[in-house]
C-alpha cells in the first residue's frame, strides 16, 4: 500500500499562507478565488498590518517562508512607506496593506465578483 502524502494543491498552499499570515499578526485576511476573473493567478489573499514596520516584516517573513516550504520564485512590488506591499508567488498574489491604503485601494470591491474561500477576522 502506498503510504505517500498527497501532493498540496495551490489551494491547500494559499490556506497555509493566510494561517501564516494570521499566525503573524496580520489582520483581516480574505482568500478570494480569482481564477474565473484574470488569467495571470488563481488566487488573492489580502491582509491588513498594524504599522507600516510590521508591513516591511511580516512582507519579508512571509518571502522567506514560503520559499522555505513550498520552493516556488516570488517577487515583491511596493514598500511600507507607500503601505502596500504586494508578494507574488505566481498562482497565489499576496496583498499586505496598512489600515489605511487598505480602505483606500478597496480591492475587495474591485475583485466583488470573486468568491471568497477564507475570512479571518
Amino acid at each position: 500500500m502506498d503510504q505517500t502524502k498527497p501532493e498540496m494543491t495551490t489551494l491547500d498552499m494559499a490556506r497555509e499562507i493566510a494561517l501564516s499570515l494570521e499566525e503573524k499578526f496580520g489582520e483581516d485576511i480574505v482568500l478570494m478565488d480569482v481564477r474565473e476573473l484574470v488569467y495571470f493567478t488563481d488566487y488573492f489573499i489580502i491582509a491588513t498590518t498594524a504599522s507600516q514596520r510590521q508591513l516591511q516584516s511580516l512582507a519579508s517573513d512571509l518571502t522567506r517562508e514560503v520559499r522555505s516550504r513550498f520552493g516556488p520564485h516570488s517577487k515583491a512590488e511596493g514598500s511600507a512607506e507607500g503601505g502596500w506591499i504586494v508578494v507574488d508567488f505566481d498562482d497565489i498574489i499576496v496583498h499586505l496593506f496598512t489600515e489605511e491604503k487598505r480602505d483606500f485601494y478597496q480591492l475587495e470591491e474591485l475583485w466583488h465578483n470573486a468568491p471568497v474561500l477564507l475570512r479571518i477576522q
